[in-house]
């Protein structure tokens, strides 16, 4: 179970406002990469080469595409809901909103990528190379974003005992 690093000093009020400020902080970063993931996927059919791609490669595109848009609606969508509550004292369920919504945009994200790759690598590979390829680019996706995270999850708890702290 992860401890909460607030310090002693810090209100409640103050801790959610912090990990409001963080979180927003963390979506910037989620909605440009999104974002030009996105508009890379809107102008891609207007190039002059898609009308060549196979039912496979159109079909992976539209899977790409999809999630791209809904891993952009729902990285961005805590500005509404904020939108929604602001000066309603809420912060709480804004920010427990705001977590749900980052971490399903990152899954849509992850899926958007992978199918990018998938897309790219069909279309200028053979398919005994693109399949692998796109394999290892979603697990080192999982493994950085997913795996990693979560096996380090308890990080914080030993700082508390490590007799640096002030008494």
């Amino acid at each position: 179970m992860a401890v909460d690093t607030h310090t002693p000093r810090e209100t409640e009020k103050q801790r959610w406002d912090r990990n409001f400020a963080d979180l927003l902080q963390e979506l910037r970063v989620a909605q440009t990469g999104v974002q030009i993931l996105f508009a890379f996927l809107l102008t891609l059919p207007f190039s002059s080469g898609f009308p060549n791609v196979t039912q496979f490669q159109k079909d992976t595109y539209i899977v790409a595409l999809i999630s791209a848009a809904f891993a952009t609606a729902m990285i961005i969508s805590p500005v509404a809901f904020h939108r929604a509550l602001f000066r309603q004292g809420r912060k709480p369920e804004l920010v427990k909103y705001a977590h749900k919504m980052a971490t399903g945009g990152l899954v849509f994200m992850l899926v958007s990528m992978t199918s990018s790759v998938l897309l790219i690598t069909d279309y200028l590979l053979d398919w005994k190379w693109a399949i692998p390829l796109t394999v290892v680019t979603g697990g080192w996706f999982l493994t950085f974003w997913a795996i990693l995270p979560f096996a380090h999850r308890e990080w914080g708890d030993d700082d508390e005992d490590d007799g640096s702290a002030p008494a």
